[in-house]
């Protein structure tokens, strides 16, 4: 055989069949290999995932009271949202009372100033058939001057003229110009 042929199967039959001495140096150096991490790396890892594991509790813990804080305050704001709407209730409430109320006393004052008005103008219509009555009666007066001087072709002296109109304007019925018949 070849020389490297024969390595080959020389060094398959190794891996297959190992010596003794070679196991003894494996698993010595296995347990050294083991006590130094078991020593230094183990407690170091150890503290690592100790640490970790710290970390992320608390920052579970941190969450849950966030979650917690969240909840509360979203709590708060619904509550303060509802308090919100009945207040916006109330006021809007509160603003179509006012808005009746203001309704009614403009009503009210509307209807005062109207009943004001006709009562002016009531007045003011009486006032002016009064003053028409007296100027009608001026008028009667002068026209019945006129006539009797006309009639009589001559003038009268003013206490002719009175008695003569006070007989005219006595015959006339001035009660029924002026509306005064109606009302009784």
């Amino acid at each position: 055989m070849t020389p490297v042929i024969a390595a080959a199967e020389e060094s398959g039959n190794f891996l297959v069949s190992p010596s003794v001495g070679l196991m003894i140096w494996l698993l010595l150096a296995f347990f050294v290999t083991l006590f130094i991490l078991r020593k230094y790396a183990f407690p170091a890892i150890g503290d690592a995932l100790d640490k970790r594991q710290r970390a992320i509790e608390e920052s579970i813990d941190a969450a849950e009271r966030t979650r917690a804080e969240a909840d509360q305050l979203l709590a708060d704001y619904r509550q303060r949202l509802t308090d919100a709407r009945a207040q916006a209730d109330e006021i809007v409430a509160r603003a179509e009372r006012a808005g009746e109320v203001a309704k009614e006393e403009s009503l009210a004052a509307a209807k005062a100033q109207r009943e004001d008005l006709l009562e002016q103008t009531k007045r003011d219509v009486e006032a002016e058939t009064r003053r028409a009555l007296q100027e009608i009666r001026r008028e009667v007066a002068d026209l019945t001057v006129m006539a009797t001087e006309k009639v009589t072709r001559k003038t009268l002296d003013p206490a002719d003229q009175r008695r003569l109109v006070d007989d005219a304007l006595a015959e006339l019925d001035f009660s029924a110009l002026s509306g005064e018949g109606s009302r009784n």
